[in-house]
């Protein structure tokens, strides 16, 4: 028992460096005692200093600034088109979608779909790729 609470003696000393006293700690220098955080989550969380407005609010809001006929806005900012390729989604379930099928054209994400839209009769493969906004080429 007693080479046991010497080793964990020497183990503390060596790696958590020697015991400190309550005399010779003292505060860090970047601490500033008299700090009253106002955020949320700080020591004055429980009081209410911020009001949130709601999406009507804003609108009004936003329709009451002096806005200039050359300002941006989301109908006249032109965006180059985007580099990256655009998504796939199935015609069936509306799952990310790897697969076409080429007979129909239609996109589909299992082997269950695959075998579903082979089942399909003509007019209901033109109205997916009529959602789709695809050209109809179903013979």
């Amino acid at each position: 028992f007693n080479s046991t609470v010497e080793n964990k003696i020497i183990f503390k000393w060596h790696y958590g460096g020697p015991p400190a006293t309550e005399s010779t700690a003292k505060p860090p220098p970047f601490k500033d005692h008299t700090f009253l955080h106002s955020g949320i989550g700080g020591a004055a969380a429980g009081k209410k200093n911020r009001t949130w407005k709601n999406l009507k609010q804003l609108l009004v809001l936003e329709r009451a600034l002096p806005w200039k006929l050359d300002d941006p806005n989301y109908y006249n900012i032109d965006a180059p088109p985007s580099l990256k390729p655009a998504k796939k989604y199935s015609d069936i379930s509306g799952l990310p979608a790897n697969y076409t099928d080429p007979q129909t054209k239609l996109r589909f994400t299992s082997p269950d779909e695959f075998s579903y839209i082979r089942l399909l009769p003509s007019d209901v493969v033109t109205g997916y790729l009529t959602l789709r906004k695809a050209t109809c080429i179903v013979p």
